[in-house]
């Protein structure tokens, strides 16, 4: 079936590994927002609240520095851990941090602009692995979490 040294699951004859994944994702993303701006607002105090003057900023590096991280440590998000999905590279491995980084800076340059966030969706909804903008630029893809 699957293993960690094979390619990406094929979305034909194991399709099993990309059902719901554009949903989960969805669903993870609103969780991860959600952590993000928690972490944000308990940072907020302790910087006698100077950080609202710059508040969209932390929690832009916030999120950045959030997804790195967890990216890299199990190539999942909190988020998309609680949904069971787990992004792979290009070769089927989990990432490392140089591909958790890449693929953070890739999320966060399409969510800095309205067209590049547009086709990102509509890449997931038509393509058959649901790849994003970033994941079709990295070779990336989210699957639905092998037992390990």
């Amino acid at each position: 079936m699957y293993s960690q040294a094979m390619m990406q699951p094929d979305p034909d004859r194991h399709a099993g590994f990309y059902d719901g994944v554009v949903s989960k994702r969805f669903f993870a993303w609103v969780l991860d927002i959600v952590l993000i701006l928690i972490v944000t607002a308990l940072i907020v105090p302790f910087t006698a609240f100077t950080a609202l003057f710059f508040l969209p900023g932390l929690f832009l590096v916030v999120g950045f520095v959030y997804r790195w991280i967890t990216l890299t440590g199990r190539s999942a998000t909190w988020g998309m851990r609680l949904m069971s999905i787990e992004f792979l590279d290009r070769n089927g491995q989990r990432f490392d941090a140089a591909t958790a980084f890449l693929h953070t800076l890739g999320y966060s340059l399409s969510m800095a602009f309205v067209m590049p966030q547009i086709l990102s969706v509509a890449l997931m909804l038509i393509s058959a692995r649901g790849q994003g903008l970033s994941d079709h630029v990295l070779g990336t893809v989210a699957i639905n979490s092998p037992q390990r």
